[in-house]
């Protein structure tokens, strides 16, 4: 149902059948079954979570999981009442969300720069290289979801290529977006495909469906192999690789926007967030920027 009415991401399917296959474990292993089990069961299996050390953000989407299961099961007839409807969710704060500064950016890209200083240098080094410094200049530069990076398709080289200056995104649900295509990145991607050439790799980058193909299940690059090159390059340009993900980048992107003056609502267009709550996780920096503001432009601070 979620696949075919809501049009779920292959990600979000994969999550959902974890938490629903751990849900029905712990229903087996009570005799129990989702047709029958009450309102006290479904406590019952939030309190094992706790138990289990679950953090209230993973509790509360396992929760999410149990509570559209069972409110499908009764929309469709299979039992006559949903016991989630009366169920509070864990209760969880709303960490702030990581971010780099944007002088730590540069030395991300300076770092993923560094394998393409030498023309004479390994082929191959440097179009790995290339590669990693178009991943960073894309994400920072469009705030896209990592997976919507790694499976962006050939055309997007086409488009970086043009006149053009923006990238159609499909993102969760198969909604579209446009996002904007800075020079910087304009210049990342033809470098990439330049190196690609060089290497040896512009035969299957010119073939295949894919910006960044590779050797996987889907054909493009994972999210998981980008996410440990990252990390290398993170320590390579001094910075702890625990405070590196490229969904950190993704905030890096948001944050330095409304730090600049972006209005919230363009914010939440670029990032693809369906609802502005989503987006809101970012309101402290407005809130540094309100200080700011009052700070430097009231009369009586002036004063």
């Amino acid at each position: 149902m979620i696949a075919a009415e809501r049009g779920a991401a292959k990600n979000t399917l994969d999550a959902y059948g974890r938490d629903l296959a751990d849900y029905l474990g712990f229903l087996a292993a009570h005799a129990d079954h989702p047709a029958r089990a009450e309102t006290a069961r479904v406590r019952d299996y939030l309190a094992k979570l706790e138990r289990d050390g679950l953090k209230p953000a993973s509790a509360a989407r396992r929760l999410s999981a149990v509570r559209q299961f069972h409110r499908f099961l009764f929309a469709e007839g299979h039992r006559p009442t949903d016991p989630t409807t009366v169920l509070e969710g864990p209760r969880r704060g709303r960490p702030l969300p990581k971010v780099l500064g944007p002088e730590e950016v540069e030395r991300l890209l300076a770092a993923a720069r560094a394998g393409l200083e030498d023309p004479d240098g390994d082929p191959v080094a440097r179009w790995r290289s290339a590669r990693m410094n178009c991943l960073l200049e894309l994400l920072y530069a469009t705030g896209l979801r990592v997976s919507e990076l790694v499976a962006l398709p050939r055309a997007a080289a086409r488009a970086a290529a043009g006149k053009g200056d923006t990238l159609t995104i499909r993102g969760k649900g198969g909604c579209e977006r446009l996002v904007p295509l800075s020079d910087p990145a304009r210049r990342a991607v033809a470098l990439y495909r330049a190196a690609a050439k060089t290497a040896g790799r512009a035969a299957a980058l010119d073939a295949g469906a894919w910006l960044f193909p590779a050797d996987s299940e889907q054909g493009f690059m994972t999210r998981q192999a980008f996410a440990r090159d990252l990390k290398a390059v993170a320590a390579a340009a001094g910075i702890a690789a625990a405070r590196v993900s490229p969904h950190v980048l993704r905030h890096a992107f948001a944050s330095h926007l409304l730090q600049n003056g972006a209005d919230l609502r363009v914010v939440q267009e670029l990032l693809g967030h369906a609802d502005i709550s989503t987006t809101q996780i970012y309101t402290h920096v407005l809130d540094e920027r309100t200080k700011a503001m009052v700070r430097d432009l009231h009369p009586l601070n002036a004063a």
